[in-house]
């Protein structure tokens, strides 16, 4: 009698485990110098990233998640405004997932995003005039009321 062949087991019912798939990264508009974070699907023992806008980066396996691994990416400082794809690479298998993120402008950290220290001699010029324009007009106002009585 011939051997009967058996059919190839059904894949798991969550699809591929070791398929990298869902790739969010958070927050998706971000500056020049931010950390970005990204988590994929489908890449449970970890991985790497990649974007022409930071640096390869680890991916994590994250507890409690099935099958989940998450990374943080810094955005470079040279980095230019746009939009930036993400390609993972998790147990070989690769992903891309095409205008992930959008870089912008930079931002100045710090108190108010200031840029100078202390005040400048335009500052100064001007808070000297709003404070003599406030004495003259002191002095006017005072000067009218003494007149009003008189009469």
């Amino acid at each position: 009698m011939c051997a009967r062949r058996r059919p190839p087991p059904p894949p798991p019912a969550g699809g591929d485990h070791n398929q990298p798939s869902n790739i969010v990264a958070l927050p998706s508009v971000i500056a020049r110098g931010g950390q970005m974070t990204v988590t994929v699907d489908g890449c449970p023992q970890g991985g790497t990233m990649t974007s022409d806008a930071f640096r390869t980066t680890h991916l994590t396996p994250v507890r409690g998640a099935n099958e989940t691994s998450r990374g943080t990416a810094t955005i470079r400082e040279d980095a230019r405004p746009g939009s930036y794809d993400i390609t993972v690479n998790c147990s070989g298998r690769r992903l891309t997932r095409p205008a992930a993120f959008t870089v912008i402008g930079g931002v100045r950290g710090g108190i108010g995003g200031s840029s100078s220290d202390g005040a400048t001699p335009t500052d100064i010029a001007i808070g000297g005039g709003l404070v003599a324009a406030a004495v003259a007009g002191g002095g006017l106002f005072c000067l009218r009321r003494r007149s009003e009585r008189r009469i």
